[in-house]
């Protein structure tokens, strides 16, 4: 059973008329079975209406949610979307934001359903993480990127359309025929990104790998070599082979565009 559209913060009898039959009207809309249609609106158009509000939310999370959707019978992803579209109170009324008020829903008012499978939540983030990525409006400011330059004494530029992500299950292989019940014994680590042409891509990742794009994420002012020392104790290597070893991947992370060059000095 779906839970009852929140109420608003004030009485709904203390409010206007016309306040009243707005609540009344948006609350018909999102859960027709539960609240009852205003008076006087004749019944043929407000199934219209409750009609095409549903489906243009529905055909949108469709869309942004592709594989999740594709996992589900079809009367369990419409279950999943009419609570959502029923009970959640969005905090944008951007259109596009759909798909992260899904997200929020699923991460802290969803009730899990036996239908529902273990990595619900994780292939949901990665869903959203693409979708996010193709309509990132940033620009790398090129003006202060060498694309030449030095990767080990100058600090590497790590592309704006980037997440540097890690999951319990491997869900850039979820799909129709792999669905697992149990997360593989090795986490995750997962970069996403867009390239320059706009295609959206995931790179692999091992643990040290994934450490160190993070490091050059959250200290953009250090250089190569600095981020690398920093890695030392969790390698065991010596300083010539970490230095060699580190220096293969930056320029790896390069050629597969996360690193875009390094910072001219200024």
């Amino acid at each position: 059973r779906i839970p009852p559209l929140p109420m608003p913060e004030s009485n709904p009898a203390d409010q206007p008329k016309f306040q009243q039959l707005q609540y009344q009207f948006a609350a018909h809309l999102r859960d027709p079975n539960a609240n009852p249609a205003p008076p006087d609106i004749e019944a043929r158009r407000m199934k219209i209406y409750a009609d095409l509000f549903y489906k243009n939310v529905a055909g949108f999370l469709a869309g942004a949610f592709p594989v999740l959707h594709q996992l589900y019978a079809e009367d369990d992803w419409h279950e999943l979307v009419r609570s959502y579209y029923a009970r959640h109170v969005s905090h944008s009324p951007q259109f596009y934001q759909i798909a992260g008020e899904f997200l929020d829903y699923l991460q802290n008012e969803h009730q899990p359903r036996d239908c529902d499978p273990p990595f619900l939540l994780e292939l949901a983030h990665y869903e959203w993480v693409e979708m996010m990525l193709a309509i990132d409006p940033s620009e790398p400011d090129w003006n202060t990127i060498d694309p030449q330059g030095d990767l080990l004494d100058a600090a590497p530029v790590v592309t704006p359309w980037l997440y540097n992500l890690s999951y319990q299950f491997d869900v850039q292989r979820i799909g129709p025929s792999h669905q697992p019940q149990e997360p593989p014994e090795q986490p995750t680590f997962l970069a996403v990104f867009r390239r320059q042409d706009d295609d959206i891509r995931f790179l692999e990742l091992n643990a040290l790998s994934a450490c160190l794009l993070q490091s050059l994420m959250d200290a953009p002012e250090k250089t190569g070599r600095e981020h690398l020392l920093a890695l030392a104790p969790q390698t065991g290597l010596e300083e010539a082979a970490l230095l060699k070893f580190g220096a293969e991947i930056l320029e790896d992370l390069k050629e597969k565009q996360l690193i875009l060059g390094s910072a001219l000095s200024s």
